[in-house]
């Protein structure tokens, strides 16, 4: 099988003619040049086998389907990776609000730096998860989500929270329920504006 890369300009350009005028067999040579590469791509963002097979086989049909939209003067190559790239995104909003929401409890490793080794799919998540934490933080009243910002992010105890804000032990865990229920209840209503605004 050639390396895509080393492919002349003009015999991609006669595949894709071929391929245009119903050429099955020019399809195929297609895919067979450059499977390989959309399939790294669907892994990056996956991490799973599995999911990067299912995937590579939407990208292609995807790629099929605007095949005739292709600037012929533009590096195929280029425009294949571009495509195949935007569709892992749009293929993980997509499946989004299928996956794990966020805990009732904040954890201060949501705020963290990505992982050495995590997929640009875990990426996207923890940018989004980042996103909707500050969001709804915002929207808390100043005295839940200081109770919150204190004992889920910077760790502090409860006695530690009711020193530093002079309040009974007890109204720091009643402040800290609070605004962990109004905070998951404010995530769940941003996520729902964004769905109905990209629906």
């Amino acid at each position: 099988m050639p390396d895509p890369s080393s492919v002349s300009t003009d015999a991609i350009d006669a595949l894709i003619q071929r391929c245009l005028g119903g050429e099955q067999g020019a399809w195929e040579e297609i895919v067979r040049q450059h499977r390989r590469k959309v399939f790294n791509i669907a892994y990056k963002f996956t991490g799973r086998h599995d999911e990067a097979e299912d995937l590579t086989q939407d990208i292609f049909l995807k790629i099929f389907k605007s095949l005739h939209t292709f600037d012929r003067r533009a590096n195929f190559q280029t425009w294949l990776v571009s495509v195949s790239r935007n569709l892992c995104i749009d293929h993980y909003r997509s499946v989004r609000k299928e996956r794990e929401t966020i805990d009732r409890d904040v954890d201060a490793g949501e705020l963290t730096p990505a992982a050495p080794g995590q997929t640009a799919y875990q990426a996207l998540e923890q940018k989004d998860r980042v996103r909707l934490l500050a969001k709804a933080m915002r929207e808390l009243t100043a005295d839940l989500r200081e109770a919150v910002r204190l004992r889920d992010l910077h760790e502090l105890s409860y006695q530690e929270i009711a020193d530093r804000l002079h309040l009974p032990e007890g109204t720091v865990k009643s402040r800290i329920n609070r605004g962990r229920t109004e905070l998951a209840r404010q995530v769940q209503r941003i996520r729902e504006e964004d769905e109905g605004t990209t629906g």
